[in-house]
């Protein structure tokens, strides 16, 4: 018998912190960029996500945030590594 385990990998995604006036969180906000369907233009869109750390990040701060398992009601990320 032979047990196979699935492994997802985590999806990575890096960001700006624009608010750490939580305990342990920080919401970060995600930019991404793509051309138009039709026109080719290139738009920016962001989305937040809500990070846990244990550290007090600055706003305006560069991080990286890694998916994990479900830590709260709206909190599925931890911060990876913040950027120098």
């Amino acid at each position: 018998m032979s047990v196979e385990t699935k492994v997802k990998s985590q999806k990575v995604r890096e960001g700006v912190v624009v608010s750490n006036k939580m305990q342990k969180t920080v919401t970060v906000r995600v930019d991404r960029t793509y051309p138009h369907p039709r026109y080719g233009k290139v738009i920016t869109r962001s989305k937040k996500y809500y990070a846990h750390t244990e550290e007090v990040i600055p706003v305006g701060q560069k991080v990286t945030i890694i998916e994990t398992r479900p830590l709260s009601k709206m909190k599925r990320w931890r911060v990876a590594k913040v950027a120098g």
